[in-house]
């Protein structure tokens, strides 16, 4: 009898994910499918050896998966661990590296401390193993730069809300990578519950202006620019039917039963459309970019549009 999230497939998947360099002394850690919980991570190398990681994972197994990697490129275990976002699924694993400094935005750290481990009450049959609360040491307000060896790596601040208020991206001028955490997704449906549309929006056009060549999604295979360009369509196109949804005078729940996820069916976790209208419609309503909405609440409503618990294979 297998228990959910350790079965045969979830197995392989950890197996399966493996640093793959995409520029010079840069690799991304992509987890497959990159549905709920199984996000990606990267490295970053300087010519001296040291090395900064980004991101982690969301259970033991997988971050001692993520550790052998690392080890398996780097001379030394990272100095650095850059938080993209407090997500569990993207921190959990920070412990597995206690060499490192964890660095991330100052609401990050504020919203780590205020989640603590949640995300485990959420999907209680996964094995998370002994994994605990690694708060950042270091945090930053708008920008803060890092020197892996001689090259840049930029932490930028998208303000004020995008997929949470404390997202970091992690910029490489030289060799055009950005590590955009769970501000692009690929092949699965941004999520906005905590964070904004129109936040989102904006972020997305100050990351295209960064002009990347390689982009590194927080779930999903790594991409290019086009990935900006998708997920703008998508937001542009959620904006629409909440309006048209708001209009109506439906629910979120209702529109998203009536019209369901339209031309966005092939993305995975589709379910998200519904808290993401929420968010939507209170934007049009008036409320402030990252203004909280009822997490809980929202999670049960998208489980019954689901018809179920969505699929968690951490």
């Amino acid at each position: 009898m297998t228990t959910p999230g350790t079965d045969t497939a979830a197995a392989r998947d950890a197996v399966a994910a493996r640093l793959v360099e995409i520029a010079d002394g840069v690799f991304a850690y992509v987890q497959p499918d990159g549905g709920w919980c199984l996000s990606n991570a990267g490295l970053v190398v300087g010519a001296d050896g040291r090395a900064v990681l980004v991101d982690t994972a969301a259970t033991e197994r997988r971050a001692r998966r993520l550790r052998a990697e690392v080890l398996r490129i780097a001379a030394a275990p990272p100095r650095t661990l850059v938080t993209t976002h407090f997500h569990g699924d993207h921190t959990f694993g920070h412990r597995f590296f206690p060499e490192a400094t964890v660095v991330a935005h100052e609401n990050a750290r504020a919203e780590m401390a205020a989640a603590g481990l949640g995300l485990t009450t959420l999907w209680p049959g996964v094995e998370w193993g002994d994994i605990e609360l690694t708060l950042p040491q270091l945090t930053y307000r708008d920008r803060l730069t890092l020197h892996p060896g001689e090259d840049r790596a930029e932490l930028i601040h998208l303000g004020p809300a995008a997929h949470t208020t404390g997202d970091t991206v992690v910029w490489l001028p030289r060799q055009r990578v950005l590590f955009a955490g769970d501000a692009v997704m690929n092949g699965v449906t941004p999520f906005c519950l905590m964070g904004s549309v129109s936040g989102s929006l904006a972020a997305l056009r100050r990351l295209r202006a960064l002009d990347p060549a390689v982009v590194v999604p927080g779930h999903g295979p790594v991409g290019g620019p086009g990935l900006l360009d998708g997920n703008e369509e998508y937001f542009r196109w959620l904006t629409r039917r909440a309006a048209a949804g708001a209009a109506a005078g439906l629910s979120p729940l209702e529109l998203a039963r009536a019209e369901g996820p339209g031309p966005y069916a092939g993305l995975r976790d589709g379910e998200r459309l519904v808290p993401n209208l929420h968010r939507a419609y209170a934007e049009l309503a008036g409320a402030a970019p990252g203004a909280p909405l009822d997490v809980g609440a929202l999670f049960r409503e998208m489980t019954d549009y689901h018809g179920g618990l969505p699929a968690c294979h951490a």
